[in-house]
This record gives structure tokens, C-alpha cells and sequence, in this order.
């Protein structure tokens, strides 16, 4: 099938082209995210959230505009970068092993899709989209807490 033409909310909708990676555009978009949300740390807590509010907002207006996004199609990875921002949100400081437990756990949840994450991808919607890896980014959120009781990050 021929690729449709790129539209400012194809763009925006890819991760400004990590989507469009030949091999595992997901993960792509999750890289993507924790760099820009790992930069954003360094500014501070209420940067990085803002951030992600930002990207969440901007990425369901784009996906909305999208006539495929119903297909979900896996080129669009505006959701991975503003859910994989998310957890990130549970880190004091950005530190090699606080960055990795975040993707790791980030990817775990948005890819195994447990219960409430489930619940949202089976929305055939820009909110579905979104709402999943969102969801996700929030149980590895939490995760990323309880460990950080336990072992310093």
C-alpha cells in the first residue's frame, strides 16, 4: 500500500519521522521520549510535566486528524513519547539506572498491556491511542516509586 502524504498531523503523529523507523517504530517513539523527557527533567519537575501535557495535548488534536488512526497503525508513536515522559516524573534527578528502569517498565507495561491499559487501547479512537501508552505511563509511574523505596535511583 502506498504511504499517504506527509501532513503537519502525520508529522506530529510519527514523532516528527521516529515512526516511520523500519524496525520497532514503538520503541523508536519510547526512545525519543525518554531522551526528551530526560531533558526536560534537568529543567525540573514542573517542566517535564508540562511537557508531557504538551505532547499528550498536541498528539490527540494530530491523531484526531488522522482518517487511519482507527487502525491504530503503528507509525504513529506520538503516544509512546508522551507516555514514556511519564515515569520519569518519579525521578528526583536523571541518573543511568532511574532512565533505564523507566523505558524498561515503560515498554513492559505499554507492550504486555494489563488491565487498565487493555481497557484504553480497546478504544478504536485518538483517546484509545493515547490512552493506553498514557495509562501505561502511569502504572510504570507508580512502579518506578516502589522501587525507589527500595533501591536508590
Amino acid at each position: 500500500m502506498a504511504q499517504a502524504a506527509l501532513t503537519p498531523w502525520r508529522c506530529i503523529a510519527s514523532g516528527l519521522g521516529a515512526g516511520r523507523a523500519p524496525a520497532a517504530p514503538g520503541t523508536c517513539g519510547s526512545l525519543l521520549g525518554l531522551a526528551l523527557g530526560c531533558l526536560l527533567l534537568h529543567a525540573g519537575h514542573k517542566a517535564l510535566l508540562a511537557g508531557v501535557i504538551l505532547i499528550a495535548a498536541i498528539g490527540l488534536y494530530a491523531i484526531a486528524r488522522l482518517p487511519e488512526a482507527a487502525e491504530d497503525p503503528g507509525w504513529i508513536v506520538i503516544d509512546e513519547i508522551a507516555g514514556q515522559m511519564i515515569p520519569l516524573l518519579a525521578l528526583s534527578s536523571v541518573t543511568p539506572l532511574g532512565a533505564a528502569l523507566c523505558f524498561i517498565l515503560f515498554r513492559i507495561f505499554d507492550i504486555w498491556k494489563p488491565g487498565p491499559v487493555a481497557w484504553a487501547d480497546r478504544r478504536k479512537d485518538a483517546y484509545g491511542i493515547m490512552g493506553d501508552d498514557v495509562v501505561a505511563g502511569l502504572l510504570a509511574w507508580l512502579a518506578v516509586l516502589a522501587v525507589g523505596l527500595a533501591v536508590p535511583l
